[in-house]
């Protein structure tokens, strides 16, 4: 059984580094596993990168073809500001997946890479990992989720949301969908079940087979605790205090990861006379403009390597996920299998990775009195704390263990191949 793993990237970006993690567990369980990506970030000889050499005039007509997208687009706005794409870049690679000897394509983030056109044109087996919402939605990589948000009930131009103008590019987007992927046949993967019940309540993938696994982790090797005071050390963190971390591939900039959120959350614990305690940043450098923090800040700046961020795990006394909108929450499942408790509230696919006063604690949504509340129980007593993080490794050796996922996908692989 041949798998070819289609990504962006191999390393950049949670997404990225989540599809190679499964690539690799594959490899490791036994199925003959490749990658095929536009950026590689690894020394995998397995892992195949770049787009397809174009000609002189290819080049030409891609860069009057971006000229026309640019002419289309103007006008076009939303308050909506998560990341928007629009399906109709194409890296040429659809022809090299079709001939190539895989039985099974698996999609993971193809942004930029793979077009609309292209996913539909593509003869093979798919198995799609969602990331995010967006092969079930227009543009938007997330969306408002409610009974009436568009992708359950269909992007019509009488649901237009009031903070959008100019051209509808979200519409045409899922009708470019609907049209390109009419007779494909998709067996969806999701990491979570809340991302699992919005493609099922979606129209575009209503029909289509749709199972729940989380993203995988090297437990052992790499994703482990490591001795705390060391940890320190090495990133040069005080010794003495007890420490709150967050992160975020992209930065704190992004109003879905509640960066705003926890920043209350401290001084509503700063409010009640509490110190001793600082926060550490990972995924950007100190900001040229820094928010006011109630306590001292240490960045760790923008972090690729896996044994950086595992260090920064270990050193925390606690990791706090304050996202408004998380399909899965990677660095959840990162701190605990280091075996450090995690806070987040209890939305989108984080109640799937925290389990609530037994791996850390799960605040009610938004609100940054419950999400202080918790920071503070986790931080209270050492004996508690140690109880929360031994839980915290375990669970994540259960669930996220290279060979527990990679067994999974192969039973899903197999059943796509006898039932086509």
């Amino acid at each position: 059984m041949k798998i070819l793993h289609i990504s962006s990237s191999d390393y950049q970006g949670g997404a990225a580094r989540a599809a190679y993690r499964i690539h690799r567990a594959l490899v490791e369980y036994g199925i003959d596993s490749r990658m095929r990506v536009l950026y590689s970030g690894t020394d995998d000889d397995r892992v195949t990168a770049g787009a397809k050499s174009r000609s002189m005039i290819d080049r030409l007509a891609l860069k009057l073809y971006d000229r026309w997208l640019n002419y289309t687009h103007r006008g076009w706005y939303t308050e909506n500001p998560i990341l928007h794409t629009f399906g109709q870049i194409s890296a040429g690679l659809a022809d090299e997946i079709n001939a190539s000897d895989a039985d099974v394509v698996n999609l993971h983030w193809i942004s930029k890479m793979m077009s609309v056109k292209d996913i539909g044109r593509l003869k093979k087996p798919i198995v799609w990992r969602l990331a995010d919402m967006w092969a079930f939605c227009g543009g938007e990589h997330y969306a408002p989720v409610d009974p009436e948000s568009r992708f359950i009930k269909g992007y019509l131009s009488s649901n237009r949301p009031l903070g959008e103008r100019g051209p509808d590019l979200n519409r045409q987007t899922w009708l470019a969908k609907r049209r390109a992927w009419g007779r494909q046949h998709f067996t969806i993967i999701c990491t979570t079940r809340w991302l699992a019940d919005c493609a099922r309540q979606s129209v575009l993938f209503a029909n289509s087979p749709i199972h729940v696994i989380p993203n995988t982790l090297d437990v052992h090797e790499t994703w482990r605790p490591i001795n705390k005071q060391v940890a320190r050390i090495a990133l040069n963190l005080p010794l003495d205090k007890k420490l709150i971390l967050m992160g975020a591939d992209w930065g704190l900039s992004n109003p879905y990861k509640g960066a705003d959120l926890l920043i209350e959350a401290i001084e509503r614990i700063a409010s009640r006379n509490v110190d001793g305690f600082e926060l550490v940043v990972f995924g950007q450098v100190k900001p040229t403009e820094q928010a006011q923090y109630p306590c001292p800040v240490h960045w760790l700046g923008k972090v690729t390597d896996d044994r950086i961020l595992t260090l920064a795990y270990s050193a925390a006394d606690v990791m706090v996920v304050p996202s408004r909108q998380e399909a899965f929450g990677q660095t959840a499942s990162e701190a605990q299998a280091c075996g450090t408790p995690v806070v987040a509230f209890g939305i989108g696919g984080l109640p799937d990775i925290v389990i609530h006063k037994e791996t850390g604690w799960l605040a009610k949504a938004f609100d940054t009195e419950d999400l202080a509340e918790g920071i503070l129980w986790i931080l209270a007593d050492a004996q508690r704390h140690a109880s929360l993080s031994a839980a915290s490794r375990q669970e994540a050796i259960e669930r996220f263990a290279g060979p527990v996922v990679a067994a999974k996908y192969a039973s899903i692989y197999r059943d796509v191949l006898q039932h086509p």
